[in-house]
């Protein structure tokens, strides 16, 4: 029997009826602090482009599990999905598509307009090869930014653990308990619909 095949853009998350959770990984300087505290410390900045991820395994591509170089803390931030909501109806895609915007020109001006960026990255399986259907990296510039670690975080997990244990299981060759320990993560419903290109 084939499996169902996906749609070639989809948000795939762990949420609940008021949450969503996406990741980032941070040196420990930012990412113990964060943790601890269940909030962003001074030190993270909240003037600059910060980058969100609803997939666990997108962001252990990224981070190489937790080992590349200021990326060593990886967290698991929980926000609220009326935050999610208002970053994707202020977001714009990170870059041009023909017949999705009229003219490079009005990409421009949207894009230097919008508070969100959209990115649709292949997503990644347990060996981090990049799969047939997109994955969704949401940018938050500085508005949105602050809004996301003021205002929108509930709670912030370290999983970086969690990051190590599944790679140790990868590395080994036993994907069945490797993928036993992944994020439960499902097509995610919303009201907006993200760009998409």
């Amino acid at each position: 029997m084939t499996a169902p095949t996906r749609p070639q853009h989809e948000i795939r998350a762990q949420y609940t009826d008021t949450t969503v959770t996406v990741y980032q990984a941070y040196t420990p300087s930012i990412g113990l602090p964060a943790a601890r505290d269940g909030r962003f410390p001074a030190a993270w900045k909240r003037d600059r482009m910060t980058w969100i991820k609803p997939s666990f395994l997108w962001m252990m591509y990224r981070c190489g599990w937790g080992t590349k170089e200021g990326q060593e803390t990886v967290l698991a931030v929980e926000i609220t999905r009326e935050g999610f909501a208002w970053a994707l109806n202020h977001a714009e895609l990170s870059h041009y598509v023909r017949g999705v915007h009229p003219d490079v020109e009005s990409w421009r001006r949207s894009l230097r307009r919008s508070p969100a960026r959209v990115q649709w990255d292949p997503e990644r399986d347990l060996r981090l090869n990049p799969l047939p259907y997109r994955s969704l990296q949401l940018g938050l510039g500085a508005e949105a930014a602050r809004r996301y670690a003021d205002e929108w975080t509930v709670s912030i997990r370290d999983v970086t653990p969690l990051a190590r244990e599944i790679h140790g299981h990868v590395r080994e060759g036993r994907l069945d308990e490797a993928r036993a320990l992944l994020p439960a993560e499902l097509p995610y419903g919303t009201d907006t619909t993200p760009p998409r290109g």
